[in-house]
């Protein structure tokens, strides 16, 4: 019989295998070596991707016959995913590399206990997983901190243009966590034909004065 677990306990081994699925590394299947012929298109290629397939190709060459045969079995596997699944993967690997390194170490370990638990255990955390609502799970892209405070903060999220993710990345995370409660707060509060300007607001803020901006915000 499996042991009945506290609610606080159930939402920490939800959350563990929240960061543990959401966060999943992606093996990038690339190209690893590009035969004479194509160098001329490997030129055309922008220097950030010559680099990156340069490298996989001298990564290629250090490897034994076994991993060259693992890596095998992985990109025929990658090759018969859909264009969607591929998709969701590139952005788990995308929000991975957005991690510092000390909330990759906190995934890894979420995922460690996770492993740990019995396959029943597994089970019903997973089926909690998916019951959750679908913007909730990709909120824990966020890592641990912001995948906790998402819900509380996706209707400044939403809608936010690409070229601004990685910015409010870095200015969530700059808050402590009491100012991402009264951040979230502050989100509440304010009509959705005002978002935008909240957005600007909180992106405009130079890092060291987001805390006053925050309070002044408030007080209004």
């Amino acid at each position: 019989m499996t042991p009945r677990l506290s609610p606080t306990a159930r939402r920490g081994r939800v959350a563990a295998l929240a960061l543990s699925l959401a966060l999943a590394a992606w093996l990038p299947v690339q190209a690893l070596a590009l035969p004479p012929d194509l160098n001329e298109t490997l030129q055309r290629l922008p220097p950030e991707a010559q680099a990156r397939l340069k490298a996989n190709g001298q990564r290629w060459d250090g490897w034994n016959e076994d991993q060259r045969r693992e890596f095998g079995q992985s990109a025929a596997q990658w090759g018969e995913l859909s264009a969607q699944q591929r998709g969701e993967r590139r952005e788990r690997y995308q929000a991975w590399l957005a991690l510092s390194p000390d909330e990759r170490a906190q995934v890894q370990a979420a995922a460690a206990r996770y492993a740990a638990l019995p396959p029943e255990q597994q089970q019903a955390l997973r089926a909690q997983f998916d019951e959750i609502d679908r913007s909730q799970r990709r909120g824990w892209l966020l890592g641990p901190a912001l995948g906790a405070d998402y819900p509380a903060l996706q209707p400044l999220l939403a809608q936010l243009p690409e070229a601004q993710h990685a910015a409010m990345r870095a200015a969530l995370r700059g808050l402590t966590a009491a100012q991402r409660k009264d951040l979230a707060v502050l989100v509440q509060r304010t009509q959705p034909q005002d978002r935008e300007k909240l957005r600007a607001g909180l992106l405009g803020a130079p890092a060291e004065q987001r805390g006053a901006w925050l309070q002044e915000a408030l007080a209004h």
